[in-house]
């Protein structure tokens, strides 16, 4: 019989936990599910190499305390969950939060060394109405919608693979400046420590060459992704998608810009839309590199969480970010422990999961 560890922080201001607990009930009819409810529980329960669903209620306020006792334990305790994969259902009382909330705990739980598998999000609002286009195409209501999408994701998340295949092919991005990206040194150093049967293709993406996607309908979307093409065209089309098909592993280099993804990697993922309509890519992984002049490395990271793993289908590998701070040009090569990092952080995209 399958065996999930069920995190549910306890919330005693939330008004709807009946709400979850018979989603939850209906989702593990036929799965042995072991409850940890404290932060107290996972101190004393080895979580290494296991199926966590991490199952989140928020009060009105978008707040439960446990929550955060608990994201204090991933933080202070460094590979607490290595080898663990995990999906999260968020279930709010209000229209706000749910999804802030989700990513910083993927972000702290990956950065623990717990691996997620592509959309491994099901985040219910007060009012359910995210579900509204799910409901329709499914014809059910609200409620059935919600049920049904916990039932898929604990489907994949018992299913899901956690050790893949070696990388063999990989596809980094970045918008950068060589002459002084402190981005680009570090990235250097990582690909210095792939074996030689790793092959690289490098994609720049600066010098006003990519167009933001501006919103086509969905299928007109769908007609250019069935041809590997986009109606905008350019260095998505020639370059981008031909490369993002063939590779396995992803690597985008995301310097901090205003604490937030620069606008041509913010472009490059909207323009994924109409390929990712046509091609599963739920056996690649990302992984990202992100340097912050002062502060917020989090918060870009967290970005590429929500944009990649939660939306596009990328399985997001433990520790997927390596996340510095420097600032003058070339002063990342003055970081502590620098090759040590570097090395690190390639290994992981080599192995992977």
């Amino acid at each position: 019989m399958n065996l999930l560890t069920v995190i549910k922080p306890f919330c005693k201001e939330f008004k709807r936990e009946s709400r979850m607990d018979q989603v939850l009930s209906e989702a593990l009819k036929n799965v042995k599910a072991e409850y940890l409810l404290t932060a107290d529980d996972l101190e004393r329960t080895d979580l290494r190499g296991r199926r966590l669903l991490f199952a989140v209620c928020l009060s009105e306020a978008g707040i439960n305390l446990e929550y955060y006792r608990m994201l204090e334990y991933f933080r202070k305790v460094p590979d607490c969950l290595a080898g663990a994969c995990a999906g999260v259902i968020v279930d709010g009382s209000g229209e706000l939060f749910t999804k802030s909330l989700a990513r910083r705990l993927v972000f702290s739980a990956n950065m623990a060394g717990c691996t997620f598998p592509g959309k491994p999000l099901v985040e219910a609002t007060g009012s359910l109405y995210n579900f509204q286009i799910i409901s329709k195409v499914n014809h059910t209501d609200l409620a059935e919608a919600y049920a049904g999408q916990v039932k898929k994701l604990v489907r994949r998340l018992l299913s899901f693979e956690i050790h893949g295949e070696k990388t063999q092919k990989v596809l980094m991005v970045h918008a950068s400046s060589r002459k002084t990206s402190n981005s680009l040194l570090l990235w250097e150093k990582v690909r210095r420590y792939f074996d030689d049967d790793v092959e690289v293709e490098e994609i720049s993406l600066r010098n006003g060459q990519l167009l933001d996607c501006r919103g086509c309908k969905y299928e007109t979307c769908l007609h250019f992704g069935e041809k590997d093409d986009c109606f905008y065209g350019g260095v998505m089309v020639e370059k981008v998608y031909p490369a993002i098909i063939k590779c396995d592993t992803l690597v985008m280099v995301c310097p901090n810009y205003n604490d937030a993804v620069s606008a041509n990697l913010t472009a490059f993922i909207n323009r994924l839309t109409s390929v990712f309509r046509t091609h599963d890519f739920s056996k690649k992984r990302v992984f990202a590199l992100v340097i912050s002049g002062y502060s917020g490395g989090d918060i870009v990271a967290e970005q590429v969480i929500g944009a990649m793993n939660f939306n596009k289908n990328f399985i997001l590998p433990g520790n997927f970010a390596l996340v510095e701070t420097a600032n003058n040009p070339g002063s990342i090569l003055k970081v502590e422990n620098l090759e040590e990092k570097a090395a690190a952080f390639a290994e992981r995209i080599y192995s992977s999961l």
